[in-house]
């Protein structure tokens, strides 16, 4: 088995990744600067497991930080959560952005390279693509120029490692491009606990239903859709969690830069996401409809064949089970990982 560090380790998908890999029998080391994540998170994991993880509070921008972390430990692996998410907050403060997303990627393969560590799984989003393709998604299709600075740190980090590992053959890294990471671990110890106004639907809607805000606001109902609603490819986390530790393992035998899919290949309404929840969790939401958001796009979803071949990975959970585990999350830590 293989000792990874996970960089971004606290945060939602980092946590539900460091189970995965606990119980695959790997060697976790975490580093986070916990900007917006808890150290409690990793408490639980470790409780769930049943196995310890070595904590690191550090931040992928300080080389001290990353050179003792790698000579401190055997490291065969990184998987690079390490990021700031917020798509509106990324067009008013896009240095904040581009420090933390380009510059700290650059900072942690410079320091994985110094340690002569060159497999690499790197956190991206579909974000990537160019608005212009159609959906289903896949990964053939060209990259364009995001509209928002969050996706656009995404596709210069991917550009970044792939002009990266054709300059140096050692360099082993995959690209995952999530769709809508939702849901949360069956036991609803760890789960989603976004800092602030919630940038996504699934947080907004559980804190809608657990009474934390007063109604769900619907960006646009006027989109060329089944409802009027924006449709997306929601991803159970634990499902997103296990993909990558299936990269991970490609990754560990195979050289090169190579992209996947991490989606269902099914998209879902807005609405028909808030009304599913209704019906599986027996709780109403209340909701408005805002107008659309600058940069969201009618329709995203994802064509996932080639990590179902090339992986060995397959989507085991339904929009069901993810409202469900996010709802069991919520109710049983109405204010998050806080007391």
């Amino acid at each position: 088995m293989a000792n990874i560090l996970v960089a971004g380790g606290a945060g939602y998908i980092g946590s539900h990744t460091c189970v995965e890999l606990l119980e695959a029998g790997h060697d976790v080391i975490v580093l986070d600067n916990l900007s917006n994540s808890s150290e409690e998170s990793l408490k639980r994991v470790q409780e769930l497991t049943g196995k310890t993880l070595k904590f690191i509070q550090g931040d992928i921008r300080n080389q001290n930080d990353l050179d003792q972390t790698f000579s401190a430990n055997q490291i065969d692996a990184v998987i690079h959560f390490a990021g700031l998410k917020a798509v509106g907050e990324s067009q008013k403060i896009p240095l904040k952005y581009f420090e933390n997303n380009i510059s700290g990627s650059i900072s942690l393969v410079k320091a994985m390279q110094r340690a002569n560590v060159f497999n690499l799984v790197f956190s991206s989003s579909a974000t990537v693509y160019d608005e212009g393709n159609i959906s289903p998604l896949d990964e053939t299709m060209p990259t364009g120029m995001p509209s928002n600075n969050y996706g656009y740190t995404k596709l210069i980090v991917e550009q970044l490692l792939e002009k990266l590992s054709i300059a140096d053959e050692r360099w082993s890294i995959a690209l995952l491009r999530y769709f809508n990471p939702v849901g949360a671990h069956k036991s609803g110890r760890i789960g989603e606990d976004p800092q602030g106004i919630p940038n996504n639907l699934m947080p907004y809607v559980t804190q809608v239903a657990v009474g934390r805000r007063e109604k769900l606001s619907i960006y646009g109902d006027d989109y060329d859709t089944v409802d009027g609603t924006g449709v997306r490819d929601y991803i159970h986390v634990v499902d997103l969690a296990n993909a990558h530790l299936c990269a991970l393992n490609n990754r560990l035998a195979a050289q090169g830069c190579r992209a996947w899919n991490i989606g269902t290949g099914n998209g879902s309404s807005v609405l028909e996401v808030k009304n599913t929840f209704e019906q599986v969790n027996g709780v109403a939401v209340a909701y408005e409809i805002a107008p659309r958001r600058s940069g969201d796009v009618a329709t995203s979803f994802a064509n996932n064949a080639r990590a179902v071949s090339e992986l060995g990975w397959k989507p085991k959970y339904k929009l069901e089970d993810m409202l469900a585990d996010s709802w069991n999350w919520q109710k049983l830590n109405p204010t998050g990982y806080k007391a």
